[in-house]
């Protein structure tokens, strides 16, 4: 039995200028960005309430998510995003250039 990939979460551009890249991440259930690096600090608004699951390197951790309240990553970050959650979770990135 091959299992089907998970759904890609859908990033939306908002602004991207000389200083920062401002998007919209939507993740149906399940859905996931796939492996990445952060190039950039970053800030994080989430617009939903909900949980993210992240893979990383050092192994997975489940973050919550209160609409409104911002979290900031620094640049270097590695992981995989995943809404393990049965709803639609929504946030904004704000990368600083």
């Amino acid at each position: 039995m091959t299992l089907s990939p998970r759904p890609q979460a859908v990033p939306t551009v908002q602004v991207s200028n000389d200083q920062v890249i401002v998007t919209e991440w939507r993740f149906a259930p399940g859905a996931e960005t796939g492996w990445h690096i952060h190039d950039h600090h970053y800030v994080v608004v989430p617009q939903t309430n909900g949980a993210l699951q992240l893979e990383t390197p050092e192994g997975p951790k489940t973050v919550p998510l209160v609409a409104g309240q911002s979290y900031a990553r620094s640049i270097g970050v590695q992981h995989n995003v995943i809404n393990p959650t049965d709803h639609e979770v929504v946030f904004i990135e704000i990368e600083v250039r």
